[in-house]
């Protein structure tokens, strides 16, 4: 489905647009209005008469079809439906999710508290490793139809094409960029070639520490997963990578723990070990050009002053030329 008479940017978004948003889901707000951390897309929390706040979120205005939106409430409905952790988009009268008020599509969620999870506490990962699994169970039973895939053309191929297009690189490093790009791009090919056809499933795309609430106590007690505006297809490891931190036998723990309960209900195909340092190399390709494709949107020279500077683009070359180097290297374990 195309999108037609949106917003090119989020200018128009006033706090009384915002509120009178809410108002016409049928809520009445009490004025309350709190911006929550978000770069993407727009997020409040808004106060509601004689009862709790909600959270609104208004999504970038032609970043995703109707259709790619309303894939991803319907997958996150789904894992609901699989008593799964996870923090849905509220549902009108008519079962729709996805709203629309003077030419902004938004959804409303409950709000949900939660720290971030100890990575160090071995029972913690196990926890969350069994909720992945339960997630990626849920997630290969269908595929995404509207919603890009996760793979080296998508993060690496046409990001890096768009930044060498768009003259954000210092003239005087773009040789050393383009050459160590170039280098990258062939080494994740090597790492995918490694791993060999693996089955891409729905995925939450972007599961690192912030997305992932952790309630101490209580019937809900444990991880909750938010904020799947990244979900896409793809490879299984994505959403455990990121989870991984320290040096090389950190990480072999820390995996050790988290598919200690991953495949208590989801199989691991140890393949996808070849793939780790390959898609921490896309999402860094990825994210330049995330930051230099939204360098219009106000919000982000205030957010990212470092970006785009003459050091910001030395230290990825730097990191580039690193992860050459890690991707040659041998899996975390035997595979």
């Amino acid at each position: 489905m195309t999108n037609t008479n949106l917003p090119d940017s989020f200018a128009g978004l006033t706090p009384e647009l915002v509120l009178d948003a809410v108002d016409s889901s049928g809520l009445r707000s009490d004025g309350r209005m709190l911006a929550l951390n978000s770069y993407e897309n727009r997020v409040y929390q808004i106060g509601i008469e004689d009862d709790v706040p909600v959270v609104v979120k208004f999504y970038r205005p032609l970043r995703w079809t109707d259709t790619a939106i309303n894939e991803e409430h319907d997958f996150v409905r789904e894992l609901l439906q699989h008593e799964i952790p996870v923090v849905g988009a509220m549902q009108a009268a008519d079962g729709s999710s996805l709203r629309h008020y003077q030419g902004f599509r938004f959804a409303l969620f409950a709000r949900q508290s939660g720290r971030a999870p100890e990575t160090g506490d071995a029972a913690t990962l196990e926890w969350l490793g069994r909720f992945i699994g339960r997630i990626h169970a849920v997630g290969a039973l269908a595929v995404y139809h509207e919603r890009p895939a996760i793979n080296p053309e998508t993060f690496g191929v046409q990001p890096r094409a768009w930044l060498l297009a768009h003259d954000f690189i210092p003239p005087d490093l773009l040789p050393a960029y383009e050459s160590v790009s170039r280098q990258a791009l062939d080494g994740i090919q090597r790492c995918y070639e490694r791993a060999g056809a693996l089955q891409p499933l729905r995925l939450h795309g972007d599961c690192h520490l912030g997305n992932v609430l952790w309630l101490e106590s209580g019937p809900q007690a444990g991880p909750h997963f938010v904020d799947f505006d990244d979900s896409r297809m793809g490879p299984g490891i994505q959403d455990l990578w990121m989870l991984l931190s320290g040096d090389r036998q950190d990480m072999q723990r820390q995996l050790t723990d988290i598919l200690a309960g991953y495949e208590d209900f989801f199989e691991f195909d140890s393949r996808q070990l070849y793939l780790i340092e390959a898609l921490r190399t896309l999402r860094l390709i990825h994210y330049s050009a995330w930051l230099a494709q939204r360098w219009s949107d106000p919000a982000f020279p205030a957010a990212f002053p470092w970006f785009n500077s003459q050091r910001y683009w030395q230290d990825r070359i730097l990191e580039l030329r690193e992860q050459v180097a890690l991707m040659e290297e041998v899996p975390l374990w035997p595979v």
